[in-house]
């Protein structure tokens, strides 16, 4: 009999938490999740906000490269009307094309493992689907108050949306051999995503009080969020977490490479040594502005910080536990902008000689085929060259990408390709650039001082209906929009938001075939990551 009773008490206890968020809804009273009551704050169009919800204890001191703890309870109705401060990194503010809308405006500190959530449930238990959003920055820099995250638009929609800080840089991804020791797992320096996994089973627990469906997860995630929602997939820990996957800028056959346990550990003591601490008690003393100060280093490279396979986390690379078959398998939709690159002072801008250097360096025994496919006789040709293969080298690692994934995934793929080039006249370089399509996204047009046509305004209405369907059904096709097919490896197809909303060709036949000679190639292992 009391062991019955014992049984009982989880589900009784989250009975009374959802009829409590019920109460909370209906009356604007402070909503009880596990950790105590919180308010918020509501829209002039009824959306509710949370911001700044602890989901791990601070990881200061001894929680410094440990595995997210339980936030603690608190007493009383906690004010959730502020953005936590972001995890701890260099503070850019600005970087065009990342405008201060795309970028950290609030300060950073350690204690920083905190989340938001929009919603526009009428009741706690309402049973909306959920969209995860994981923020980019290479695993360096980045937060979920970025404002082109605001996730009201989403809300309104129908969807319970989550944003997240996680661990970043040297504090997010150090590995050491004696951090591998204490864990328990034999593994380090995965503690930006194992923070995304406690932000996950935080909302297992606590999102039904904001109308949210635990059973209805997407994780999303642009860049570095998209390569996190990669990694996900992949990771046992993960398992049960979520239902769906987005991942923008982040699906194809390069990306920012991950290294065993063993190099990152090797990395991790050289950087110790470099830091000037004798162990791992005085790194954790070191204060985080030193810590900040060593990374970058001269002799650094550009992300010295990033996951590692640890043997725990990541028991083996995501591209192997696709074809083990041992990912989360899940619907996905993924997708790339026209000009990924544009932030390079170089992109389109090489003079022809240098351009044809460089592609007899980079692609070496195939380099006259390709010039003969890009050919870049005179300035206008080879600017024109620069940015038609890189774009068409990134559609063919995204296709190349989905033809592996299809072979051991039974879900539905629907792939993409933003071709909408920003209006922004003092900057028309930039194009449709990396990070461009999240304003669309999120139905953020209105955050950024641009000079916004129809055109805009009806792809952000679309693309924001596209990723709210993909979130509800794993589908983003819906009554009243332009037909999304699902990826077909015979069908060589993406679908283009820009201008025109609509399935079209990757590329003349041709082109793919020299990209998929070169991705089957050693040549490949060098490409640019755009």
């Amino acid at each position: 009999m009391q062991n019955d009773i014992l049984k009982r008490i989880p589900k009784t206890l989250a009975l009374l938490l959802v009829i409590a968020g019920s109460q909370a809804f209906a009356q604007q009273a402070p909503l009880r999740i596990e950790t105590g009551l919180l308010t918020g704050t509501v829209t002039a169009d009824g959306v509710r906000v949370y911001k700044g919800i602890p989901y791990a204890a601070p990881p200061v001191g001894e929680l410094r490269w440990r595995a997210p703890q339980p936030p603690a309870k608190w007493d009383g109705a906690r004010k959730a009307d502020q953005f936590s401060a972001a995890c701890v990194q260099v503070l850019a503010r600005s970087r065009p094309p990342w405008t201060e809308e795309f970028m950290v405006q609030e300060n950073a500190s350690e204690d920083c493992l905190c989340l938001n959530v929009w919603t526009n449930a009428k009741r706690a238990n309402a049973k909306l689907p959920v969209l995860i959003y994981i923020h980019g920055g290479a695993y360096q820099e980045g937060s979920g108050a970025v404002a082109v995250y605001d996730g009201a638009e989403l809300a309104k929609k129908g969807l319970v949306v989550v944003t997240i800080n996680y661990r970043l840089g040297v504090f997010g991804f150090l590995a050491l051999p004696e951090l591998s020791r204490e864990s328990g797992h034999n593994a380090s320096g995965n503690y930006g995503l194992l923070d995304q996994i406690a932000a996950l089973q935080w909302a297992q627990k606590n999102i039904a009080a904001f109308g949210g469906d635990p059973a209805r997860v997407t994780i999303a995630g642009q860049s570095a969020g998209a390569g996190s929602v990669h990694s996900l997939t992949a990771s046992p820990l993960a398992k049960g977490l979520f239902h769906r996957a987005i991942a923008e800028s982040g699906s194809g056959l390069t990306g920012i490479p991950m290294s065993p346990l063993g190099e990152a550990e090797k990395f991790g003591a050289r950087f110790m040594q470099a830091a000037g601490a004798n162990s791992l008690r005085e790194l954790r003393a070191m204060p985080a502005e030193d810590l900040l100060k060593a990374a970058r280093q001269p002799g650094m490279p550009p992300i010295p910080f990033r996951p590692n396979v640890d043997g725990w986390f990541l028991p083996v690379d995501v591209a192997t536990a696709f074809r083990q078959r041992k990912q989360n398998d899940a619907p996905m939709l993924t997708g790339l902008t026209a000009d990924e690159g544009s932030s390079s002072p170089t992109y389109g801008k090489l003079k022809a000689e240098d351009f044809q250097r460089q592609s007899r360096e980079r692609y070496k025994e195939m380099a006259e085929s390709f010039l003969q496919l890009y050919p870049s006789e005179t300035a206008e040709q080879a600017s024109l060259a620069q940015k038609m293969s890189a774009r068409e080298r990134g559609l063919a690692s995204m296709y190349l990408w989905g033809v592996e994934r299809a072979k051991n995934s039974q879900a539905k793929l629907f792939t993409y390709y933003f071709t909408r080039g920003v209006p922004w006249p003092q900057y028309p370089q930039f194009g449709a650039f990396h990070t461009g399509e999240v304003p669309y996204v999120f139905g953020n047009l209105r955050l950024l001082n641009r000079p916004w046509e129809d055109a805009d305004r009806k792809l952000a209405e679309t693309m924001l209906t596209y990723w709210a369907n993909f979130a509800k059904t794993g589908d983003p096709n819906g009554k009243g929009l332009p037909r999304w097919p699902h990826f077909d490896a015979a069908q060589r197809q993406t679908m283009d938001l820009g201008e025109k909303i609509g399935a079209r060709p990757l590329m003349e036949p041709s082109h793919l075939a020299f990209w998929e000679k070169y991705f089957a190639s050693p040549l490949s292992k060098n490409a640019p990551m755009f």
